[in-house]
């Protein structure tokens, strides 16, 4: 459900499969935020009453359930569900959360409204040729060209963490198309990947010397790495992502602002400073790539019509190579 996850997922989606899927991808946006949304209203505690108190008000459309507002986004969302995208149907995850509220109104019995979307890219990438079949869920039609031109890519990850986002990679049905290889500094992080995933390569890895050729990856992608950096860092670990990477790299960022200079915040024996958008984004093209900044907030709002951002200062840039 973070969005900038999802950015990242599609956005390696969109090179693997050519740029089908845009009707799905338009929807998980949708759904990510409303299921934030219902998560915080899961730890509100308020239980089964309280569920079912706002299920019907977004049957009625209302703005305000017995005294909890109700954003304008989920209303909406609510009135399009189900909805068909990209040959599959969407079902009404809203109404299946809310009415399967456990007496305990513990969130994680309700893992299947959760699921809706990882379910739904598990069976796009089931009906690629060559790709182990799934059970197919909620299929309205068939898509003929959903195959063509699909690409299996290269892809480096530094920072990867314990395979924090190569799990749902594998989940969603995406790894499959990847040749995913991922590094990180701590070594705890690399045996935590190893033992989700033995077969992948995890390695103990530097970004500021990443032992590879040039252009050894077609895609790279990174997330809240370089606020961590002091500004010499930053400029090398730059330098040798875009040595690196052929096609496209995605960042996301949890420090940014469009102001004209980074700030340096030390913190204890790292960092954790504000970039400056536009420096950064220099940095990029000056290195080949041509930039398109997304600011997480505005991409809600514009996209969901949702006012609600995690973090003002969330950024993702998807990197094209020139």
């Amino acid at each position: 459900m973070n969005i900038q996850s999802v950015l990242s997922r599609h956005f390696l989606t969109r090179w693997v499969m050519r740029g089908n899927c845009e009707a799905l991808m338009n929807q998980e946006y949708r759904f990510a935020v409303t299921m934030n949304w219902l998560s915080e209203l899961a730890h509100r505690g308020g239980g089964a009453e309280e569920y079912e108190i706002v299920l019907h008000a977004l049957k009625r459309s209302a703005d305000n359930a017995e005294g909890l507002e109700i954003p304008w986004f989920l209303i909406e969302t609510f009135r399009q569900l189900p909805t068909a995208a990209d040959g599959l149907l969407v079902l009404n995850y809203i109404e299946q959360f809310l009415s399967a509220a456990p007496k305990e109104n513990s969130p994680a019995t309700l893992q299947g409204a959760f699921n809706t979307f990882r379910d739904l890219w598990a069976t796009i990438f089931s009906r690629i040729p060559g790709t182990t079949q799934l059970p197919l869920r909620n299929e309205v039609s068939s898509d003929p060209n959903l195959s063509a031109g699909v690409q299996k890519r290269s892809v480096l990850e530094p920072a990867c963490g314990s395979a924090n986002d190569f799990r749902f990679f594998h989940s969603y049905g995406l790894a499959s198309w990847l040749d995913y290889s991922g590094f990180d500094l701590c070594a705890g992080n690399v045996d935590n990947a190893r033992a989700w995933f033995p077969d992948i390569k995890f390695e103990v890895g530097n970004v500021f010397e990443i032992d590879v050729p040039d252009k050894a990856f077609d895609l790279c992608i990174v997330h809240d790495l370089f606020e961590h950096l002091s500004l010499e860092g930053l400029q090398t670990a730059i330098d040798e992502i875009c040595r690196v990477t052929r096609l496209g790299i995605c960042v996301g960022f949890f420090q940014m602002e469009e102001i004209r200079d980074h700030i340096v915040r030390p913190l204890d024996d790292y960092f954790c400073n504000l970039l400056s958008m536009a420096r950064t984004r220099e940095s990029f093209v000056a290195r080949g790539f041509k930039a398109q900044v997304i600011h997480i907030g505005t991409f809600l709002r514009e996209q969901v019509g949702c006012e609600l951002s995690h973090n003002p200062n969330a950024y993702t840039f998807l990197l094209h190579a020139t």
